[in-house]
């Protein structure tokens, strides 16, 4: 099954794999934002509000990584007639 995962994958088309590779950067620096967020709750304020900030962006950054990913694959599998 995971090797079936890599091989669609290593197939996608330079555009979707562009868009998935951008959107998943893009992920990554909003988690690393709510990271610095979480830590700057942890050693510096100890409010609420910039725990529920830095919780609520890494969630965002979880489901936005998720959905690139899906969305990828779905993408490849219209363009391929798979679906």
């Amino acid at each position: 099954m995971i090797k079936k995962i890599i091989e669609i994958y290593k197939g996608f088309d330079k555009i979707t794999y562009k868009i998935m590779n951008n959107g998943l950067k893009f992920c990554l620096i909003i988690c690393l934002v709510s990271v610095f967020i979480l830590l700057t709750y942890n050693f510096a304020f100890q409010s609420p509000f910039i725990y529920y900030i830095g919780i609520s962006l890494f969630r965002l950054s979880l489901i936005f990584g998720i959905e690139f990913i899906i969305c990828g694959f779905i993408v490849e599998g219209i363009k391929k007639q798979f679906i």
